[in-house]
């Protein structure tokens, strides 16, 4: 990954990169990048933290506002030998304080406002590292951070030879979403995270696979795992046109997408459900899409078929995929304007497809005992991959009680059925005995076409509690009615816009957290022994 843009170059990708704000590493304001000139980016600022003091074998933290510059800078610190940890700046102070205890970096990268942000919360970010790099200046503000060094002052240091390491060697540390608290900090090694997930994405399968003509846009949060691994697959497969969206406001986005109209677009499930609106402008911006991806979280069918339907292509699909940072993907299912039919009794999204073939084993145990159930019935989904990553940062006790055996603990409720597909139903931490939330959540979004999203959270001791985000944080109590017929007993909704939402730097719902803010308490009918 050191050379990665290096080596596309000199093989003569042609892929333009075009971004819908300039990187926050750069000098310059531009928005338009060769891959020859991404490679000498990414040699820069391996100058830049070797200047700073980062080499082989140290760890250096990225704390940044969004952008696809967490990954040039990830890629430059495996260039110098070290090991980057790619951090969310939509963490809380608190929870980046303790993700920093854990990594000990030599160098954190950083920017001047986000750490004014957390010392007026009382954590000094930059106290966690050696040094402390802001890639803005630190004279924006009225103080300095000490040991800080701003990026202008390390500019122009050449970068050292590349460094290799062995393929089960730590490569690169991310954190996992974080709904349920602090995120734990997951490390991969080049074998798992390159040699396992990216290259089984550098196949150019029919229909699916990225090809030399393609349009590719992502919309991500670049801070996670995912985008290390799709950086490394869509470089070396070279589509004509990279766009990399860092917004969720659809009229921010909307210019940015006709400008580079995608034939493929990869996006978090929030952002998708954000740039709905736009399917139903005249001349949408989706329409020469065929392929549509999305991971991290749940998807509705509402927002499934919206896209589908706003496609010009012949026959578009839509692939979601199922897995965690600790495993990467471990099922994926493809949907067709068919399979997400509103015609249908029911468009379920639930069923996840089989598992990854050849790569991937999957096996539902009974919570308590650990003894495998057969089809049909709902237990803990364990799977078993060799894209397991190596462990937990800080935390190797939490990690190898998420170990039963040779089989990973993925903490999610499931059912196997007799075709070896796999039905989700809930996190066990976030499950209740009267219905499967996400089940539940599909049907309301189904009926109530006014809602944004639909939650439904899961009480210790009393019925589901429902909540609605419309857009304006309204919603008549008859069309409520009408949408829960026939359901088990829920709760009056709560009825709130997206903003008052908590959520996670991937737009998923932070439940523990929405649930205290609307009840003052935490507990569910799950354990919580396996987040």
């Amino acid at each position: 990954m050191g050379v990665l843009f290096d080596e596309c170059a000199e093989l003569g990708a042609a892929t333009r990169v075009y971004l819908d704000r300039p990187f926050d590493i750069a000098a310059d304001a531009k928005t338009d990048y060769s891959v020859a000139e991404l490679a000498v980016l990414v040699q820069d600022a391996a100058g830049w933290l070797a200047a700073a003091g980062a080499g082989p074998g140290d760890r250096v933290a990225i704390v940044k506002d969004n952008h696809w510059d967490y990954d040039l800078l990830a890629c430059a610190a495996v260039r110098i030998g070290a090991v980057p940890a790619q951090l969310s700046a939509h963490l809380s102070g608190d929870a980046l304080e303790i993700l920093l205890k854990r990594l000990e970096p030599k160098l954190l990268v950083s920017t001047a406002g986000l750490l004014e942000r957390c010392r007026q919360v009382g954590v000094d970010l930059a106290s966690f590292a050696d040094t402390a790099v802001t890639l803005d200046s630190a004279a924006v503000l009225d103080w300095a951070a000490p040991g800080s060094v701003a990026l202008d002052d390390l500019r122009g240091h050449r970068a050292p030879a590349p460094v290799r390491r062995h393929d089960d060697q730590p490569l690169v540390i991310n954190h996992t979403s974080g709904t349920t608290g602090v995120p734990k900090l997951v490390v991969h090694s080049t074998r798992t995270i390159i040699g396992k997930l990216a290259r089984f994405e550098t196949i150019r399968y029919p229909r699916i696979g990225v090809r030399r003509t393609d349009t590719v846009v992502n919309a991500s949060a670049f801070a996670h795992g995912r985008t290390f691994c799709w950086t490394a697959s869509v470089m070396c497969l070279a589509p004509k046109e990279v766009s990399i969206i860092t917004q969720q406001d659809p009229d921010v986005v909307d210019p940015v997408l006709r400008a580079h109209p995608p034939t493929i677009i990869e996006a978090m499930p929030a952002s998708f459900v954000r740039f709905r609106p736009l399917t139903d402008r005249l001349d949408n911006p989706f329409r020469q899409v065929r392929l549509f991806v999305s991971t991290y979280d749940a998807m509705h069918p509402p927002t499934i078929r919206a896209y589908l339907s706003a496609s010009r292509h012949r026959s578009p699909l839509w692939m979601q995929g199922w897995g965690q940072t600790e495993t990467g993907p471990l099922t994926f299912r493809f949907h067709t304007r068919r399979s997400v039919s509103a015609a249908l009794p029911q468009s379920d999204t639930r069923h996840l497809g089989n598992p990854v073939p050849i790569k991937t084993r999957l096996r539902v145990v009974d919570p308590d005992t650990f003894d495998p159930l057969p089809p049909g019935r709902a237990g803990l989904v364990l799977a078993k991959t060799g894209a397991r990553a190596l462990t937990y940062v800080g935390e190797p006790d939490r990690w190898a009680a998420k170990q039963v055996g040779s089989w990973w603990n993925t903490g999610d409720i499931g059912i196997r059925n007799r075709n070896g597909s796999v039905q989700l139903l809930d996190r066990e931490v976030d499950r209740t005995p009267q219905l499967s939330c996400l089940a539940t959540e599909d049907l309301l979004e189904d009926r109530l076409p006014q809602a944004v999203e639909c939650i439904v959270l899961g009480c210790a001791g009393e019925e589901p509690l429902p909540v609605v985000v419309t857009a304006d944080g309204e919603l008549e109590q008859d069309c409520w009615e009408q949408a829960v017929r026939g359901l088990p007993r829920l709760k009056s909704p709560v009825v709130l816009t997206w903003d008052q939402v908590p959520r996670t730097g991937t737009g998923k719902v932070r439940r523990a957290a929405l649930l205290e803010q609307l009840t003052g308490r935490t507990k569910t009918s799950g354990s919580g022994r396996w987040t």
